[in-house]
């Protein structure tokens, strides 16, 4: 397993959501982001800007209840996950996961260390985290590319 992690410091919701921009201008057909982080984190604000990167103009807002968004506007499709709300990992099939991971859009999963047996055997890590003692709006983004 490959490991090397990047980390970024965001210092607000501006930072976190170009990041994503960037992240999303860059991204290829069949890439596998996760996202990790506590509630309030910045993880939907990283997903818009992802979204915005790829071209979707559409409002992104995390798929809680639905556990997938699909997305088709930009230049890739783009395939929104939020696992939060999953009890076992085989609510995943229902919903045709394999066939939007494994396919040829872009898959950001939300929550993804609920379903890590699952994941693909590559994909791009991304885990946001608060530190108060550097203020309010400090996020600090590890990303670590998985192989």
């Amino acid at each position: 397993m490959n490991k090397d992690v990047e980390i970024i410091e965001s210092n607000s919701e501006s930072d976190t959501y170009q990041l994503g921009i960037k992240i999303g201008e860059s991204a290829q057909s069949g890439d596998v982001f996760t996202l990790i982080g506590d509630l309030g984190v910045g993880k939907t604000v990283f997903t818009q800007g992802l979204a915005k990167g790829l071209g979707i103009e559409e409002s992104i807002c995390s798929p809680t209840f639905t556990i997938v968004q699909v997305y088709d506007e930009g230049r890739l499709p783009f395939y929104h996950f939020d696992v939060y709300r999953i009890g076992d990992v085989s609510e995943m099939d229902e919903i045709g996961y394999e066939e939007y991971v494994f396919g040829d859009g872009v898959s950001l999963i939300e929550w993804a260390n609920l379903i890590e047996e699952i994941l693909p055997d590559t994909y791009t890590r991304i885990e946001i985290s608060k530190d108060l003692t550097k203020g309010f709006d400090y996020r600090k983004i590890e990303i670590s590319h998985i192989a």
